[in-house]
């Protein structure tokens, strides 16, 4: 029982909760920046090359050819799939800059506004009249 009452205590701690809330909606987040690389940035970083794919492209490991698809490529034998790889390093690059933007928005909303300095305080009238003795008795 007493490992079932830490582990209670320990899921239900707003730490662990707000984790969970976290990874789901990473993932959904994930899955937005991964179709808006693969529906939209690589179809133009494509035409931009030569009007191709590149998630087609590769190198075939076992003298496939090159007119082939990446999928038939496959069914063929091994393929050293670069183009997969750097459309997922784009989406990789672009996730990583918008949760950069996030952080950084958020650290500006968090910083604490410069405390203003304390007003200086009031004099009390006795001083004033000690102050006023001490400079009549100067002169």
């Amino acid at each position: 029982m007493g490992m079932l009452q830490d582990f209670k205590s320990f899921a239900v701690k707003g730490n662990v909760v707000d984790l969970a809330v976290a990874v789901i909606v990473g993932g959904a987040f994930g899955k937005i920046v991964d179709s808006l690389v693969q529906d939209i940035v690589m179809p133009v970083v494509g035409k931009i090359f030569g009007g191709l794919d590149f998630s087609n492209y590769y190198i075939g490991l076992n003298h496939q050819d090159p007119q082939l698809t990446l999928a038939e490529a496959k069914k063929a034998g091994a393929v050293f799939a670069y183009g997969n790889f750097l459309t997922i390093s784009l989406n990789f690059m672009i996730l990583a800059f918008i949760i950069f933007q996030m952080v950084r928005m958020l650290s500006k909303l968090k910083r604490e506004e410069p405390v203003a300095p304390p007003a200086p305080e009031v004099t009390s009238e006795e001083v004033m009249l000690l102050r006023e003795i001490r400079d009549a008795l100067k002169k």
